[in-house]
């Protein structure tokens, strides 16, 4: 469980302080998927970055599954990331001189995880790209690549995969076959999913949209009202 209580987040230029999360409480269940959305400057991507293990907020309390983030030092939360939190990424982080199979180990090797190629493999073959795992990224189209990162991310085995933009770079193809393999996650695999997006046809489609704006949550909305908050919702 995701549970955020009264976090802030205050970055400092200078003498000026910005706050960038400003008393966010927002608790998030294990196997939910929810899409995080605002304009620019809203703080969804702060809110991400903390959860994610990150960042730590200025002040509140993180708890990620009933240990306080904030209290950790810097290897305990390498730890977390490395293997409780799947990322994936708006511009994929494929390199491109390395297969679709060594860009999935790579995690794998920093972790010094056995059986990496096995499951290297798995992940490729859970995203439907088992017959391109010896293919570079520039012989893969910009869905293929995509797909590569969430195997990547698969790959560590995580209990939570954050998404930031997922289909920011995807024609609308390409971005429903995304959000297929995401919400087969969620669905089948009970990960919990949390989307960073700009994009109301994919909010829409979690189970629950948090709206931000200047820092703080402007709503919080599940089931059928959340497709009308993402209709809505400023970009």
């Amino acid at each position: 469980m995701i549970k955020l209580d009264d976090i802030y987040k205050i970055y400092r230029m200078g003498e000026v302080e910005v706050g960038a999360l400003q008393g966010v409480s927002v608790t998030i269940e294990e196997g939910d998927m929810v899409a995080i959305m605002g304009p620019s400057g809203s703080g969804k991507s702060t809110m991400m970055n903390i959860i994610g293990c990150l960042d730590v907020p200025t002040s509140g309390h993180y708890l990620l599954n009933d240990e306080d983030v904030g209290s950790l030092n810097d290897d305990r939360l390498a730890v977390i990331r490395g293997s409780q939190i799947g990322f994936v990424f708006q511009t994929y982080n494929l390199l491109p001189r390395m297969t679709a199979q060594a860009n999935v180990e790579l995690p794998l090797v920093y972790g010094n995880l056995r059986n990496r190629k096995r499951l290297a493999l798995d992940a490729l073959e859970r995203v439907g790209l088992g017959d391109r795992a010896g293919h570079k990224p520039t012989e893969l189209s910009g869905g293929q690549q995509q797909r590569v990162g969430i195997a990547r991310a698969l790959a560590k085995q995580p209990s939570i995969l954050l998404a930031d933009e997922p289909t920011g770079n995807l024609d609308s193809t390409s971005s429903e076959e995304i959000m297929a393999i995401l919400k087969s996650l969620n669905e089948d695999d009970g990960l919990t999913v949390i989307i960073v997006t700009h994009e109301p046809d994919i909010a829409s489609q979690t189970r629950r949209v948090i709206s931000m704006l200047d820092g703080k949550v402007q709503s919080d909305t599940s089931g059928e009202q959340s497709s009308l908050v993402a209709a809505n919702e400023p970009n």
